[in-house]
């Protein structure tokens, strides 16, 4: 390997990383403003113009907090779980190709960290990676509320992570050769985007991601009304920040998956003036979408019980994603492909989304729910007195 190459893997990676933090600021800051209007309230607009340094001012204020270890903590795992947690979160965005190329110097430098043959199964590896620190946060701290959060995120993840993997191997399939390579998977949909003929592996996708990253609905390993605040219950100042801001950083490695994989990554319609930019600025404003989506959610959407959160995963995710690798095999054959896979990837998708809406049955009449509970209150318990407040 050259000086050059050297150098320019190395201005790639720093520049990648400084404008993810950034990013992450301004994502932190839009998601106050955007669930602010949701819900008709202000948010912040104290700090800097629209209140853009409000992020900016949180961060410097963490950073300049006392850094607090509980006395039953283990100190070495205490310490490096918020890194465990961020580095992964940050390495899986490495095989994501953010655009085209640009040729420079006699070269073509492609703007993306890494081209590997098995970016797939990279990109999925960091995801797993990701819950050592959450549970290596809960074990550490020496308190059983952060131990419950940390057992929780890992059932979760381990939950999601089937489910994801499952939704990600007929995009594989699709792509043909060198199929687990994030720029071929690109390439691949010149003709048309995946999620055109994969709407069912896009629908799982999109909940294992949301759930992996332990966003709203699925945030049950950070629930504040049961556990407090989860696995990071006993952090404070920068190891505090580092939690969250891989957490950010993973919600945006997840959306710019999700538009790799089926929403064409950089492909758009573009001038032939200054042609490396416009495939960039696809890429930003469908990845802006998907990041609004997990906003979107966390301002509509209560959380989910933990029941609730298992049974989607193993009842339904997992056996839709099994069910759909070979139906998306067979349409690979068949001369008609693209219409047998739109039809019914576009039936099994509407399945599968049905499965979150209640019935009518099970809505009831107002007040029904809780005219049953009070009832159930009143009626005396197994091994006590006939009546309420006898003797028992």
């Amino acid at each position: 390997m050259d000086g050059a190459l050297i150098l320019i893997v190395l201005a790639k990676t720093v520049v990648v990383f400084a404008v993810i933090l950034v990013l992450v600021m301004l994502i932190i800051w839009a998601e106050r403003k955007v669930i602010a209007d949701m819900q008709s309230r202000v948010g912040p607009n104290r700090a800097g113009p629209f209140g853009l340094l409000q992020t900016l001012a949180d961060g410097i204020k963490l950073f300049a907090k006392e850094d607090i270890i509980p006395d039953k903590a283990d100190r070495l795992i205490f310490t490096i779980a918020p890194i465990l947690s961020m580095v992964p979160a940050f390495l899986a965005f490495a095989v994501v190709p953010f655009g085209d190329r640009l040729h420079a110097g006699g070269r073509d430098i492609f703007f993306q960290l890494a081209d590997l043959n098995v970016g797939v199964l990279f990109f999925l590896a960091m995801g797993s990676m990701s819950v050592y620190g959450i549970a290596l946060a809960g074990w550490s701290s020496g308190s059983k509320y952060p131990l419950l959060g940390a057992v929780r995120s890992t059932a979760q993840l381990i939950s999601y992570e089937i489910a994801m993997g499952l939704a990600v191997v007929p995009v594989v399939m699709s792509t043909g050769e060198n199929g687990l390579s994030t720029r071929a998977i690109v390439a691949a949909q010149q003709p048309r985007w995946f999620i055109l003929v994969q709407a069912p592996a896009f629908i799982a996708f999109l909940l294992a991601g949301i759930a992996e990253t332990n966003r709203a609905p699925f945030d049950l390993p950070e629930a504040e009304t049961e556990l407090v605040a989860g696995y990071h219950l006993e952090y404070s100042g920068v190891k505090f920040a580092l939690f969250f801001l891989a957490e950010y950083i993973h919600v945006v490695t997840i959306s710019a998956m999700a538009v790799t994989l089926f929403l064409g990554g950089w492909l758009g319609p573009a001038p032939d003036f200054l042609p490396w930019l416009w495939p960039m600025l696809w890429f930003v404003g469908k990845t802006a979408l998907f990041v609004f989506l997990f906003f979107w959610l966390r301002a509509s959407l209560p959380r989910l019980r933990y029941d609730q959160l298992m049974t989607i995963g193993w009842r339904y995710l997992i056996p839709f994603g099994i069910v759909w690798i070979p139906l998306s095999a067979m349409g690979q054959i068949l001369p008609s492909r693209d219409w047998f896979l739109a039809i019914v990837g576009v039936l099994l998708g509407l399945l599968l989304l049905s499965v979150f809406v209640p019935a009518d049955k099970d809505r009831g009449a107002p007040g029904e729910d809780v005219a049953s509970e009070a009832e159930d209150a009143l009626q005396p318990a197994s091994t006590g007195a006939s009546t309420p407040g006898g003797p028992s």
